[in-house]
């Protein structure tokens, strides 16, 4: 394509929306990597399983709901788009009060979920009772996490990502400030780990609420109490459109979580030392690569404000810019992967067994962002147009071909044959939702 001014506009405009997202991003992976790192100054492997699996089973529980932030994001964008101010408002508040009244069963059910969850697990007796542990306290953070996924969602969908990215630094880097406090500082182990992560939230809650009611809807005058009264948040109609998106996106990272649950769970089958290289891989690989997610997103807020203005052009630009850059990006994550791998391994343990066990499989680790990256922007097109019945259905087929795949390749080759299949699984996704994206410049152009 040219380098006409107009392609090289839109290039900055993507960089400018992308960028500070990916910066959001890579602050969570940061996060789990200190946890693993200071963790692993600790002078067993346990501890480091321990938070791995704890971590793994709080992925499945809050990022369960994560429909909270990715259909808050496809509803804000189209609003947006449309310049439709009264609904851009209650595109906040109807999944805001949704997000509350979906975090008080998590808390206190607690007993009996943990007890279903820790049953798929077959660790040590040490790093089990350690990750309980962490279970009992971290599920607290319940409420703020979920209200937090709703409010980065709508920053996100207005363009808003200067604040986005505010409230992730805010989070993770409070978490991290903790961390180090409570575990080198006071010597709270992986209780301390847990208890960062509780307080953390609640801090980004806060900050995000005064940031959203003094930025972004006071100016607009969307947040009167006039305003609030016209909002008609119990719509039935609209309600109906909120409960199939979410329920369709729930359904899909659902699968998804399911897929790196099970990683988890056949790494422990494989040993103590096992897990904790493969959770040390993870969490490099997520600190590259985890920032590809930024254009994914900026694909979710770009495509979905081109699908509320019905504008076909703008929405087959907003593929094709996001997915350049991507696609740009995930070569050189896997590239700094294999250069920068072994180094940051050293960071993360001191334990010489773990450290050579990470080393022995880090070119799976390099391999993902280059096969994932196609499925992570497939899910950001998708979710900015809200067709999420279809994301559902390409999540649960590349589930059933993920867990086949692990069923045969991990008696044959065991850690190999696990991440193979989670390569697979990468594939299979962009496959099945690479058919079915002509659907959306069709559904665009019918309206």
């Amino acid at each position: 394509m040219p380098l006409t001014p107009a392609f090289i506009t839109r290039q900055r405009r993507v960089l400018a929306l992308a960028l500070p997202i990916i910066l959001s991003n890579i602050s969570e992976p940061l996060l789990g990597a200190v946890d693993t790192a200071v963790v692993g100054q600790l002078p067993t492997p346990i501890h480091i399983g321990a938070v791995a699996i704890g971590a793994t089973l709080f992925s499945f529980l809050f990022w369960g709901f994560g429909f909270l932030r990715m259909g808050t994001t496809g509803i804000t964008a189209q609003a947006f788009g449309a310049g439709d101010a009264r609904d851009l408002a209650a595109a906040l508040a109807r999944p805001f009060l949704l997000a509350i009244v979906l975090a008080l069963p998590l808390m206190l059910l607690q007993g009996p979920i943990g007890w279903a969850a820790f049953e798929l697990f077959e660790a040590s007796d040490a790093t089990e009772t350690l990750a309980e542990q962490y279970f009992t306290i971290r599920i607290w953070s319940a409420p703020a996490a979920l209200a937090n996924y709703v409010l980065l969602g709508w920053l996100l969908g207005v363009g808003r990502t200067g604040m986005v990215l505010f409230l992730q630094i805010l989070l993770n880097g409070a978490n991290i400030l903790l961390d180090l406090l409570f575990v080198l500082g006071f010597d709270w182990g992986v209780a301390g780990v847990a208890w960062a992560t509780v307080i953390a939230q609640y801090l980004a809650l806060a900050g995000g609420l005064l940031v959203i009611a003094r930025v972004a809807l006071v100016p607009a005058g969307t947040w009167q109490a006039g305003n609030l009264r016209a909002l008609a948040l119990f719509d039935p109609l609209k309600l109906r459109r909120l409960l199939r998106i979410n329920v369709d996106i729930f359904l899909r990272t659902v699968a998804l979580l399911i897929a790196f649950t099970w990683f988890t769970v056949k790494s422990t089958e494989l040993g103590d030392l096992t897990l904790a290289a493969n959770a040390v891989l993870y969490n490099i690989f997520g600190l590259l690569a985890y920032g590809l997610d930024g254009f994914a997103w900026a694909a979710e807020a770009r495509g979905g404000r081109a699908s509320g203005a019905r504008d076909r052009l703008r929405y087959r630009e907003a593929i094709f810019d996001t997915t350049l850059w991507a696609a740009l990006l995930a070569g050189l994550a896997s590239l700094a992967i294999v250069l920068v791998g072994p180094v940051l391994i050293d960071v993360m343990t001191v334990d010489p067994a773990v450290r050579a066990a990470s080393r022995t499989y880090l070119l799976w680790a390099a391999a993902i962002p280059l096969l994932g990256v196609w499925s992570f922007m497939l899910d950001g097109i998708y979710i900015g147009a809200t067709r999420t019945a279809e994301m559902r259905n390409g999540m649960l087929i590349s589930l059933a071909v993920y867990l086949a795949a692990v069923w045969a390749l991990l008696p044959v080759w065991g850690n190999d044959g696990l991440w193979g299949a989670l390569m697979l699984f990468f594939v299979v996704r962009a496959v099945t939702l690479g058919y079915w994206l002509p659907r959306i410049e069709r559904a665009i152009i019918a309206r």
